[in-house]
């Protein structure tokens, strides 16, 4: 069987059937062990009781009183060696060894029922022979005989028989029938998993799961919706991904590939011919920034990624990016303030360098003419916080709740040069050192963005 329910049900047979079979066993050593020599025992007893009466009270009628003592319940073989009688219920097998008539005429006692050869309790208390059964000596009217003795099983037991063997094969019947039951409704929601699953395989991400219980299928039906859920909005975004990558690449090319185009008309000016040049190099440097940010951002994805975290200098880190931007400051014009404590701290500084790269020039391109800019790197008991601000051209509260977006911009005819990546590569950076970003922001007022730090030990 390849199917669960069919490898259940098997499993529950062989269960059951084990169960019975350790159960027989286990009976049968008991009877071996305990209840033979009880049984035995209190049949002696009972023969002997018997033979006490035939002795003291001396029945005129001794075939009478036996053969009553038959019909309430025994089988009874009495012999004196030669003439044999029997009384009661029919044996199966009347067979019986001379030597032990005449042992027990002799005076002994014969425990037949103790030392029955059969190996189970089932073959030994219920085997109906001559040989599974007590035998003791009493003498009658100056005779010696020998006083065969049994229960009669089937007389005495029919009933009680009857009502166990149908009890335990109601119970039996009801206990497997259950378990199957139980197995199909136990099956049933994984079979509907497994449907989904497959339609889930092939894309379908839209695949209704109506399982609701309340334990272990149901959390495993509730976070198969939950996944099933995030990996449609995965799928929506790498669409989206593939479609803002593919127009970044195309628009640049097509710029570059229409500006060689004119560059091949030898009646070209040489100031239209630099002119184009130059656009050609922007674009170039547009893919190559492009290219490197997306490589960068598959890093980030990956979970396996390790950062290098080692304690550096971070205000000089940043005086350096200053320092590196210094030109384009004073080429758009812009004051420039800061103010940093000496900072160690233990993080990946190349990639936080990718961070205040990305902050610094985009508050220097967002800014306004003779604008300014402030940096301030403060230490606190559990953080470290950086505050960038400027008093450039801002946002408006819907930009500014989409700025994180990959491949957003807010000038949305992409006029100014950038891929819409670099605040979703600083806020991934962020969060892999544990640390959030905020970031403030209005109409011609400006932007603050706030970062903060945890102290790594």
């Amino acid at each position: 069987m390849k199917t669960l329910y069919g490898k259940f049900v098997i499993i529950t047979m062989l269960v059951m059937v084990g169960s019975m079979g350790i159960g027989f066993l286990a009976t049968n050593t008991y009877y071996h062990q305990v209840v033979k020599a009880k049984n035995d025992a209190k049949n002696v007893k009972i023969a002997q009781d018997i033979v006490n009466y035939i002795e003291t009270a001396k029945p005129q009628d001794l075939d009478n009183y036996l053969a009553t003592l038959g019909d309430i319940g025994y089988q009874i073989y009495v012999t004196t060696g030669d003439e044999a009688r029997f009384f009661g219920g029919q044996y199966r097998d009347k067979t019986l060894p001379q030597s032990v008539i005449e042992d027990v005429l002799g005076g002994e006692i014969y425990h037949g029922m103790r030392d029955f050869p059969k190996e189970t309790f089932v073959t030994g208390f219920f085997a109906n022979e001559l040989i599974n059964t007590i035998g003791v000596p009493f003498r009658y009217n100056d005779q010696s005989y020998a006083l065969f003795i049994r229960p009669d099983i089937r007389l005495l037991f029919s009933e009680v028989h009857t009502i166990l063997a149908g009890l335990i094969l109601v119970m039996t019947i009801l206990s497997l029938l259950a378990m199957l039951l139980f197995a199909r409704a136990l099956i049933r929601p994984i079979t509907k998993l497994t449907a989904a699953t497959h339609q889930l395989a092939h894309e379908k991400f839209d695949t209704a799961l109506d399982i609701e219980r309340a334990d272990e299928i149901g959390q495993l039906a509730t976070s198969f919706t939950i996944m099933t859920e995030k990996l449609q909005e995965n799928d929506r975004i790498r669409k989206e991904f593939i479609s803002n990558v593919s127009h970044d690449f195309q628009s640049p090319l097509l710029n570059i590939q229409g500006y060689v185009d004119l560059l091949k008309n030898p009646q070209l000016l040489e100031q239209e011919r630099q002119e184009y040049a130059t656009i050609i190099e922007l674009e170039t440097k547009r893919l190559s920034t492009l290219t490197k940010q997306l490589l960068l951002l598959t890093s980030l994805d990956q979970s396996t990624r390790i950062m290098t975290q080692q304690p550096y200098r971070l205000d000089e880190q940043l005086k350096e990016t200053i320092r590196k931007y210094r030109w384009q400051i004073e080429e758009a014009q812009l004051q420039l303030s800061y103010k940093m404590e000496q900072i160690i701290y233990k993080g990946d500084a190349e990639l936080l360098q990718n961070v205040w790269d990305n902050l610094l020039t985009n508050a220097i391109k967002y800014n306004k003419e003779h604008g300014q800019i402030d940096i301030r790197l403060l230490e606190n008991t559990n953080s470290i916080d950086i505050f960038i601000e400027d008093n450039g051209i801002g946002m408006t509260s819907e930009q500014l709740s989409k700025v994180y977006e990959r491949f957003y911009r807010a000038d949305t005819s992409r006029t100014r040069q950038g891929t819409g990546l670099g605040l979703a590569i600083v806020k991934q950076i962020i969060e892999l050192h544990g640390g959030t970003i905020q970031m403030e922001s209005a109409i011609n007022a400006g932007t603050k963005v706030t970062i903060h730090l945890p102290k790594l030990l």
